[in-house]
């Protein structure tokens, strides 16, 4: 044989060894499920289900700065399975066309959403901290709430998509008090 004849044809196999492994291991699939990118909410992952045939109805709740907020019943007509979530919607005019922006928040973190909206309301915003600071709850698809302290003075916002700045909906003073109302109102057509 060829080589053995050479004399570094251990290290010539050690080194083709190493080599092979890392390239299989490159060559599998580097896809996670913590892909932040790929992360949805209970809906999304309902409503994308194969093999089903889903009927999406909207309840209209109300409008916050420009954002509809809806209650929206996800039936699955072939296998019978129900499920519910909040929708955030908002279109964002663009220099050419609008586009819109969807926000969902599952029905479970509908009151983790309304407790953090309280403490920022009632803990947070009546404070003026010295350095810049930023509080937001983010929901397992992405939908975040919350404020930043800006120039002494805090601003709360709403992000619908984790991964689009354009997805911002910025509230005034009162607006949490409105929004904690409409989750509440959603609340009740659960």
């Amino acid at each position: 044989m060829l080589l053995k004849k050479h004399p570094y044809w251990k290290t010539v196999v050690i080194i083709w060894v190493i080599i092979s492994s890392f390239y299989s291991a490159s060559c599998q699939s580097t896809k996670s499920d913590s892909d932040p990118k790929e992360q949805k909410s209970k809906a999304e992952l309902f409503s994308n289900k194969s093999g089903s045939l889903i009927q999406k109805q909207f309840i209209d709740i109300g409008s916050l700065r420009g954002c509809q907020i809806k209650v929206v019943q996800l039936t699955d007509l072939i296998g019978g399975e129900t499920t519910k979530a909040v929708r955030f919607e908002y279109i964002y005019p663009g220099a050419y066309s609008s586009d819109t922006k969807i926000g969902i928040l599952d029905i479970d973190e509908v009151d983790a959403l309304i407790k953090s909206l309280n403490i920022l309301k009632d803990k947070v915003i009546p404070t003026t901290p010295e350095l810049y600071t930023e509080i937001a709850y983010k929901s397992r698809g992405g939908f975040q709430a919350g404020c930043f302290i800006s120039r002494k003075q805090w601003s709360s916002f709403l992000k619908l998509e984790q991964f689009d700045d354009k997805s911002y909906v910025f509230m005034k003073d009162g607006d949490i008090i409105q929004l904690l109302s409409l989750l509440n109102d959603a609340k009740a057509k659960f």
